[in-house]
């Protein structure tokens, strides 16, 4: 590959991910003309680069105006073809059904088309997978009931209840009755964008069916990949038994293939073991390596043909998953090199890989699995060789099995960070003590599979043999996810943190200066994050209302001190509250308080298991269900054990009119009979209501409990006039999806600015910066409090 080709090759690759820029095509097109213009100035080739791609070292490099343009252009291309490959939605796409009016209620169809790929399962125990729409033979809406028989187009998200999902192939003809949705955009900071990640596959609209029927008349395939993943998983699942079976099929056909326990799945993630379960690399050299070896007496041509067979058959049972897609192409590029008795340029043909895959389908630039495989693939190719170098004292197996790890997880880590805000410190040690048993694994399983397709009993043999490696690796993993600091929250860092770690880490790769300092190097990739870290403990003051459908949360970050009002449901709780605290390096809360008169026990058992609670209010009235606590009462009468929760916790009981300061914020419970609170955020009063009938409301008012506050918290529900004279609020916040049309009005003629998480989002307040919303909206900003 010429430098020319690379040059363009990176231009392309920058010219997609310069996208998040308005007109990013064109400032690279700017700069290549810039280069044009300097083309009389040469530069050494940094010595990493001529190693690697084996470039004759004396090399000088002159700018080549033409090459200079030429990748400008490539790079302004590759902006307007990323923008070209974005899908859209047709005329008749089945997401133009969704009315406006039915948004917020139920909106029931029948749609008819053919399933795409397998069903999987969700973290909810429901079935998953995309549909083809063609028609949609039935529309109801509230008052209204239209039998249509209508055209659509678009890929479909459905989800059905795990029986009705279950026996469903690809390909197949079926009608789902459900509810038609539209995907909802992030709505917490840091959230998951589900919006964004339908509209990425081709979808804009999702169905919760409620039945499934099949279409009569149409053929039914008989035989498919699925068929034959599915004996692979049969066969290896029958002697192993659960999870054991289904973890040696996720480690031969990776785990978006096989529906793996999701326990299983976090504790690998938690401790740095993902790749485990990811069909990539580290498959298509065990399986290249099986096929050269029962090759190896015959020619290179038959052994190119039965390695590029094994990999065909590997990426069909796999998934057309762009991560796999890259291996297998390097994969066949090392055959290639093989047949024709050339050696092959390691970076080169990652490269070239990346560059082919982005060709066919540009928006995998943003897919974080193919993110991840390329940057550790790099730092296999470019950062093991000094490692072991540097550990030529320990025996060479043992100093690949440190270097391996080490390689990947620093060119992985800033990403990570970037994404998830989660450092995994066993992530290494780990790494070097389960490579082993990985490797047995998945050699075995990829033998067992072989047997499989041949004979079923035989493969079954082969996989019990497995047994106890793959019951000491979950062993091994479990033991690490329960140590204290298994998974420490730095919080995610931004855009401009994430280049300059990965300039650093280039530095250390192709400078000679930075290669002998690159300790150097650490120290400041180190300071970088941890000191906006520490700036943010000891300056921060966030309150953040979080978007959630039910119970009202608020969190509160008062510089090193964390509270949390409330915690939602278990799925709440796992999939909005601790994602939030994760991504905002929250690893500990220092104070939580339960407003309702009904503690949510298994939200509370799942922010437990997960942080450190150092002290629980609620007030005296609250009550709890019945075999959730015995009625064990300290001699203080505050103290009260749950063992509902995962472990004991302290908490206190308080007393209407009693107030707990704990720094900038006090929290007091106004009415312990009705659950109303009061905090004190930074010397801005909040009032909570819940749920309170007009009567209650105007009892409220009589007893002269209220105060004055400037922002009132409430469920959205109708509120009485002589409750807003009594609190006068300046700013409504609904934690809701909508508002009483008539509290609304009310609010508005009051000149009450109003908010509402279901339109808004997440709300954040900063002393500051004022109210600041996680969606836009068309009304006015909230002036600063």
């Amino acid at each position: 590959m010429t430098l020319a080709g690379i040059i363009l090759c990176f231009a392309y690759i920058l010219g997609l991910l310069i996208t998040t820029i308005p007109g990013g095509g064109y400032l690279l097109l700017g700069l290549g003309i810039v280069a044009a213009l300097l083309a009389r100035q040469r530069f050494a080739i940094p010595p990493a680069i001529v190693r690697s791609l084996r470039l004759p070292e004396s090399w000088q490099l002159r700018w080549n105006p033409k090459v200079c343009i030429a990748a400008g252009l490539v790079g302004l291309l590759a902006s307007l073809y990323f923008q070209v490959r974005t899908p859209q939605p047709a005329t008749n796409d089945v997401s133009k059904l969704i009315s406006s009016s039915s948004v917020n209620s139920e909106q029931i169809v029948t749609v008819q088309g053919k399933v795409i790929g397998s069903p999987r399962l969700t973290r909810s125990g429901r079935s998953q997978f995309w549909m083809k729409a063609t028609q949609v033979s039935q529309v109801i809406v509230p008052a209204q009931v239209a039998n249509s028989n209508q055209a659509v187009s678009g890929n479909l998200y459905v989800t059905l209840p795990l029986l009705q999902g279950t026996g469903l192939r690809s390909g197949q003809a079926i009608a789902v009755t459900g509810k038609l949705y539209e995907p909802k955009p992030a709505q917490n900071p840091g959230e998951f964008d589900f919006r964004a990640y339908l509209a990425q596959e081709g979808g804009f609209a999702g169905l919760s069916g409620r039945q499934i029927s099949l279409t009569p008349g149409t053929p039914i395939a008989q035989w498919g990949w699925w068929a034959i993943r599915q004996k692979i998983i049969q066969t290896q699942v029958r002697w192993l038994g659960s999870p054991e079976g289904p973890l040696v099929s996720s480690m031969v056909l990776g785990s978006r293939a096989v529906d793996l326990p999701y326990d299983i799945k976090d504790q690998f993630a938690k401790i740095g073991l993902a790749h485990a379960l990811a069909a990539s690399g580290f498959q298509t050299s065990l399986i290249l390596g099986l096929v050269l070896v029962l090759t190896r007496r015959f020619p290179a041509r038959m052994q190119i043909i039965s390695g590029t067979g094994a990999l065909a058959i590997f990426v069909g049972l796999a998934g057309l998953q762009p991560a796999v897609l890259r291996a297998a192409l390097m994969g066949f590029a090392a055959l290639v090199a093989l047949g024709t008795q050339r050696k092959i340029k390691p970076l080169g043909s990652l490269l070239v890989a990346a560059t082919f895959l982005l060709l066919w389908n540009p928006l995998w630039i943003w897919d974080l699995g193919f993110q991840l495989s390329l940057l550790a693939t790099l730092g296999l190719l470019v950062t093991v060789p000094p490692v072991i170098k540097r550990l030529d004292w320990l025996p060479p197996a043992i100093a690949t099995l440190i270097a391996v790890p080490i390689a990947a997880y620093l060119w992985t880590l800033p990403l990570q960070l970037y994404v998830f805000g989660l450092v995994s410190p066993y992530s290494i040690v780990v790494n070097f003590l389960t490579t082993p048993l990985i490797s047995i694994i998945s050699i075995g399983g990829v033998v067992s599979a072989l047997a499989a397709l041949v004979w079923p009993l035989a493969g079954s043999a082969i996989a019990w043999l497995l047994y106890y490696p793959t019951h000491g690796l979950i062993a091994i993993v479990d033991f690490f996810s329960r140590l204290p600091g298994n998974s420490i929250a730095v919080g995610t860092i931004s855009t401009l943190q994430l280049a300059v770690l990965y300039g650093l880490i280039c530095l250390a790769w192709l400078q000679t200066w930075w290669q002998r300092r690159w300790w150097a190097a650490g120290l400041i990739a180190v300071g970088l994050i941890v000191l906006p870290v520490w700036y943010s403990y000891t300056t921060l003051f966030r309150a953040t209302v979080l978007a959630t459908s039910g119970e009202p949360i608020l969190v509160v970050q008062d510089q090193s001190r964390v509270g949390l009002v409330n915690s939602g449901n278990e799925a709440i709780a796992s999939l909005t509250v601790l994602p939030f605290l994760q991504k905002q390096g929250i690893n500990q809360i220092d104070w939580a308080v339960a407003t309702d008169t009904q503690h949510n026990h298994q939200g509370w058992s799942q922010i437990v298991d997960q942080l450190p609670i150092k002290a629980f209010y609620t007030s005296a009235a609250s009550k709890v269900r019945a075999g959730d606590r015995p009625p064990a009462i300290a001699s203080d009468q505050k103290a009260v054990v749950f063992p509902s929760l995962a472990a004991q916790r302290h908490y206190q009981l308080l007393a209407s009119g009693q107030t707990i300061q704990i720094g900038s914020t006090a929290v007091q419970p106004v009415s312990t009979d009705l659950a109303v609170w009061a905090f004190k955020l930074y010397d801005q009063p909040w009032i909570w209501l819940s749920h309170l009938k007009s009567s209650e409301q105007n009892a409220l008012v009589e007893s002269g409990q209220l105060a004055p506050a400037q922002v009132l918290w409430w469920t959205g529900e109708p509120l009485t006039n002589s409750l807003l004279k009594a609190i006068k609020p300046q700013i409504a916040i609904a934690s809701a999806t909508s508002i009483d049309p008539d509290t609304l009005a009310q609010l508005r003629r009051n000149k009450i600015e109003v908010y509402w998480t279901g339109r808004d989002g997440a709300l954040q307040w900063q002393p500051n910066q004022g109210l600041t919303r996680t969606l836009e909206s068309t009304e006015n900003e909230v002036p600063l409090l």
